[in-house]
């Protein structure tokens, strides 16, 4: 991890995301997206992985170095694969290999963005968060 000033609460934010994004996976999805016309999303659930599983390698790259990228993949990949088979488990979920794909590519996705200079990013904003408050 990187020299951080929270570092124990953005452990512990990092631990409440991924229960919440396993969470969600697990209840029936009627439950997050009703078939209400004004609330149904018309977005494909593999956009859906793609972006969280992009969201979630931004979020740890920006506490790791980037010599930690790979098992900022590797842990993300296992998470993936955790969901697909709690998915598998319940009698109201599927379990998808394309979904397990879409989460690579978001992994990958993030990554680059993270190589590209945004990762690395909760030192900066812890900074930021210093200099304006103190």
């Amino acid at each position: 991890m990187l020299e951080l000033r929270y570092a124990a609460t953005w452990r512990l934010l990092s631990v409440v995301s991924l229960l919440l994004i396993l969470a969600a996976t697990i209840v029936p999805s009627d439950w997050l997206w009703p078939n209400d016309r004004t609330f149904h999303l018309h977005i494909s659930d593999k956009w859906l992985h793609g972006i969280t599983f992009a969201g979630l390698a931004l979020w740890f790259s920006g506490q790791y170095a980037k010599s930690c990228y790979w098992r900022i993949a590797l842990g993300l990949l296992a998470f993936g694969l955790l969901i697909e088979i709690v998915q598998r488990a319940v009698s109201y979920r599927s379990a998808e290999l394309l979904d397990l794909v879409a989460d690579v590519v978001g992994i990958a996705a993030g990554l680059i963005l993270a190589r590209a200079g945004l990762g690395g990013w909760t030192p900066r904003l812890e900074d930021w968060l210093q200099e304006r408050f103190g």
